[in-house]
C-alpha cells in the first residue's frame, strides 16, 4: 500500500484583498475591473517579483503571495500601499482602490498550483482585520522582521481571528493616507500642559544597512526611556517614524506632533567607530538648547546603544524640565497647576526659606487641580525635608503630612516613581520598616530606571537599612546619569556616610569635600566630613568642620537629627565618628 506524501514548507503568506470592492463595482463595474487589472499589471506584480516573490493565484478582487522572506513580503507589502497611496491622492475617497493586506508565515500545504494550510489561513484572516491600505502582520512575522524594517509597527494585542482558534497577538503598519491627511497638512495640535517631545528617526549617513537598524533601534530605547517619566508627554514612535527619511522642518513636526521640543540626530561609521550625534530643539522657536557627540567601537554596537541612550536621556531631561521652568517663571500671574508646580521644583532648596516658599506654591496648585500627583509629590518632599533639616517646629505632624501628601500622590497615579521612591526613603527613615522601603524603592527604578533623583532615594533607603555597599551603587548610578546636577551635594554626602559605613574613611572625607563644595550651605555635609575626619583623628580638620556645622546648625544633637531621622542600629561607625568629633548628645 501507498500514499501520496505531502508535500509542505515554511513560507511568508501575503493575502491582499480590495476594500469595499462590491460597492465600487457597484459604482462602476467595468472601470473598477479594468482599474484593478492595470494596478496588477503595472504595479502589484512587479513589486512581488522584485521582491522575489510569487503570486500563488488572483482571487478577482485580490491576490495570494508566496515569499521565502517575510522581510521580502513586507517591504513589499508596505511599497505596494505607499505607491497605491501616491495614485489615489488625487481620486475622490468614494472611488479609490485601496488594499488591505495580510502576513503570516507559517507552514503551507503545496498542490499542483495553489497553496493551503494555518499560514495561508492566518495570513487571509489578518488581512480581513487590516484597515484599507494599511498592513496586519502575526507576531510570529514581527519577530522575524523587528528592527529590519524602516515601517513603523504598532502592536495591536491579542486579536480574535475568525475560525482560529486562539486569539493571536496581531503588528500592523498604519494606512499612509491615515498619518498623512489627503490636503498635506491639519491645524496645528495644542501643546500638552507638560515638556512635550518627539524622538525623530536618527539619519544614517554611513550607507551601512546596518547601522539603520542600530540607528532605530537607539530611537526606541530613547523613545522607551523618556516614556517613564511622568512628568514629559512622549511622542510613540510609530507617529515620529513617519518622517523617517524626509527633508523635515522642525517647527512643522512640532505643530503636525503637537509638541514643543524634538530630538534628531544622525549616525555615522568612521572605520571600526560609530559616531553618533544627537541635537535638541525647540520647536516653537526653532532655538537648539543641546547638542553632544558619542563614539564607540563597531564591535560592541549595543552596548553604545545602551550608552548612548542613558546620557541623551540624563541630559535632556533635566533640560527640558529647566527650560520649562524658565517659560514659567516669564508667564503671567494668571498660573496653572503645572506652572505653580514648576515653580515650586524651581524654589526647592535646602534653605528653609526656600522649602517653605515651595510648599506653598505647590499647596497652591493642589487647589487649583486636587488631582495633580506632580503637586502632591513636592508638597509631601518638602514636608519631610523639614524634619530631616530640622525646620519643623512639631515633628511629628510634619512626618505625617508628609507620609499624607506621598500617598496621595500614589493614589492620583500609581505608577508616580519619584512619589514612590521618596516615600519609600520616609518609610525606611521614620517607620524603621526596611523591607517595605526596599520593596517601594526597587521597584520605583524598576518602572523608571533612568531617573537620577529615583536613584539617589534608593540609595538613601539602602543606607538607613543599613546596606552601604548596595547604597553606593546607587548612588554611583545617579552620578552617571546626571553628572553636572547641581543637587549633586546630597548625593555626596549620603555616599560620605555609606563610605563610613564600610571604615573606608578616607574615601568618606574626599566624597565629604565634593559635598561641602557644591553647597556650603549642606548641614549634613559637614556631619559627614567631621565623623570622617574624627574616625582618621584629624583633629584640626575636625574642628574646622564642627565649627562650619554648628554656623549653620547652632542646635544640632545626636540623638535629634540623626537617630531620630531612622537607621540609627545600622549606621553605627557614622554616629561613632560623630561622637568622636566632640558633637552634643
Amino acid at each position: 500500500m501507498s500514499s501520496e506524501r505531502v508535500e509542505r514548507r515554511l513560507a511568508a503568506i501575503l493575502a491582499a484583498d480590495v476594500a469595499g470592492s462590491c460597492r465600487l463595482i457597484g459604482i462602476d463595474e467595468e472601470g473598477t475591473l479594468a482599474q484593478l487589472k492595470a494596478l496588477r499589471k503595472t504595479l502589484f506584480d512587479p513589486k512581488v517579483t522584485n521582491h522575489r516573490g510569487r503570486v500563488v493565484k488572483n482571487t478577482g478582487d485580490g491576490a495570494l503571495v508566496e515569499f521565502a522572506s517575510v522581510v521580502g513580503a513586507i517591504r513589499c507589502a508596505d511599497e505596494i500601499q505607499h505607491s497605491v497611496a501616491e495614485q489615489n491622492a488625487d481620486v475622490p475617497q468614494n472611488k479609490r482602490i485601496e488594499f488591505r493586506i495580510g502576513i503570516h508565515v507559517g507552514d503551507i500545504i503545496i498542490e499542483e498550483n495553489d497553496i493551503y494550510g494555518d499560514g495561508v489561513n492566518i495570513a487571509v484572516r489578518l488581512e480581513g482585520i487590516a484597515e484599507p491600505g494599511g498592513i496586519c502582520i502575526s507576531d510570529d512575522a514581527h519577530r522575524q522582521v523587528r528592527g529590519k524594517v524602516q515601517s513603523p509597527l504598532e502592536d495591536m494585542g491579542p486579536q480574535t481571528l475568525k475560525n482560529i482558534a486562539e486569539p493571536m497577538r496581531v503588528w500592523r503598519i498604519r494606512s499612509v493616507m491615515s498619518i498623512h491627511p489627503p490636503n498635506g497638512h491639519s491645524e496645528p495640535l495644542a501643546l500638552p500642559d507638560k515638556p512635550s517631545i518627539a524622538v525623530l528617526p536618527f539619519q544614517n549617513m554611513s550607507g551601512d544597512p546596518e547601522q539603520d537598524y542600530f540607528a532605530d533601534g537607539m530611537v526606541d530605547e530613547i523613545t522607551s526611556a523618556l516614556s517613564r517619566f511622568k512628568s514629559l508627554f512622549v511622542i510613540a514612535r510609530n507617529s515620529s517614524f513617519i518622517y523617517k527619511g524626509k527633508a523635515v522642518d522642525i517647527k512643522q513636526v512640532g505643530r503636525e506632533l503637537g509638541v514643543r521640543y524634538v530630538l534628531q540626530g544622525s549616525v555615522r561609521r568612521a572605520a571600526e567607530k560609530v559616531r553618533i550625534t544627537g541635537q535638541l530643539i525647540d520647536a516653537v522657536s526653532g532655538a537648539h538648547l543641546w547638542a553632544d557627540r558619542f563614539e564607540g567601537d563597531l564591535s560592541d554596537i549595543f552596548a553604545l546603544q545602551d550608552e548612548v541612550t542613558v546620557k541623551v536621556v540624563s541630559a535632556i531631561q533635566p533640560k527640558l524640565l529647566q527650560t520649562e521652568i524658565d517659560l514659567a517663571a516669564r508667564r503671567p500671574n494668571n498660573l496653572s497647576a503645572y506652572d505653580l508646580c514648576l515653580r515650586a521644583q524651581h524654589q526647592q532648596s535646602w534653605t528653609r526659606e526656600g522649602s517653605a516658599e515651595s510648599l506653598q506654591l505647590a499647596s497652591r496648585a493642589l487647589e487649583i487641580d486636587p488631582r495633580s500627583s506632580f503637586a502632591a509629590t513636592l508638597a509631601g518632599g518638602c514636608h519631610l525635608r523639614s524634619v530631616r533639616q530640622g525646620w519643623a517646629a512639631d515633628p511629628k505632624s510634619e512626618i505625617a503630612e508628609g507620609f499624607r501628601f506621598l500617598r496621595l500622590a500614589l493614589n492620583i497615579d500609581g505608577n508616580a516613581t519619584l512619589a514612590l521612591s521618596l516615600l519609600g526613603y520616609a518609610t525606611a527613615s521614620f517607620s524603621d520598616d526596611y523591607d517595605t522601603a526596599r520593596e517601594m524603592v526597587d521597584r520605583a527604578v524598576a518602572l523608571n530606571p533612568n531617573s537620577s533623583r529615583i536613584w539617589e532615594q534608593r540609595g538613601m533607603t539602602y543606607l538607613v537599612a543599613g546596606q552601604p555597599e548596595e547604597a553606593i551603587q546607587s548612588f554611583e548610578r545617579r552620578i552617571r546619569l546626571s553628572p553636572f546636577d547641581p543637587l549633586l551635594f546630597s548625593t555626596f554626602a549620603g555616599m560620605g556616610v555609606a563610605f563610613i559605613g564600610l571604615g573606608r574613611f578616607d574615601e568618606a572625607v574626599s566624597a565629604a569635600k565634593k559635598a561641602v563644595r557644591q553647597n556650603r550651605l549642606y548641614p549634613f555635609a559637614y556631619r559627614c566630613l567631621a565623623s570622617a575626619l574624627a574616625h582618621l583623628g584629624r583633629e584640626a580638620e575636625v574642628k574646622e568642620a564642627v565649627a562650619g556645622l554648628f554656623e549653620l546648625d547652632p542646635d544640632f544633637r545626636i540623638s535629634v537629627r540623626v537617630t531620630r531621622g531612622g537607621g540609627g542600629s545600622r549606621l553605627q561607625l557614622y554616629i561613632d565618628g560623630l561622637r568622636k568629633a566632640g558633637l552634643p548628645e
